[in-house]
């Protein structure tokens, strides 16, 4: 096969793949508390896993978990948007790139507080995570996945 026909046949098969297949970066702004280590692990575990992770320091975490529609009660120790929604606490990659296939239309997706063994935190992982949907709309929030 020459080397044209090689590249035509592969662009076609490219455009067919869904975005998730392709090998793209998935940018994402992450909001913590300035003395906040674990979220500084999440943030690598993030880059580890292809995103590429501004994190910004902030006194005002809670007001912008929010502002974006977390519910004070699932709030997690960081706030990130990404790609239209926001991803509160430390949500594991599986369920991040589920929410950015499906694209439902919710304001975005929480783990709420600081579980142990979730990506970011030591220790051993004790149970599934329950990971939570807030509505745009201020509706009550619903499971979105457990993992």
């Amino acid at each position: 096969m020459n080397r044209r026909i090689f590249c035509l046949t592969t662009a076609a098969a490219l455009v067919g793949l869904p975005l998730t297949s392709r090998a793209e970066t998935l940018h994402a702004t992450l909001y913590k508390n300035p003395d906040c280590s674990c979220c500084d692990g999440y943030a690598a575990y993030l880059r580890e896993n292809g995103f590429a992770v501004d994190v910004k320091p902030t006194n005002d975490l809670a007001q912008i978990s929010l502002n974006a529609g977390i519910p004070e009660n699932l709030q997690g120790c960081h706030t990130m948007f990404i790609d239209g929604y926001v991803v509160d606490g430390h949500v594991p990659v599986k369920t991040i790139r589920k929410l950015l296939t499906e694209r439902p239309a919710i304001a975005g997706i929480t783990l709420p507080g600081m579980p142990t063994g979730s990506p970011g935190m030591v220790g051993q992982k004790r149970g599934p995570f329950t990971i939570y949907a807030v509505a745009k709309d201020g509706t009550a929030p619903t499971v979105f996945a457990t993992e």
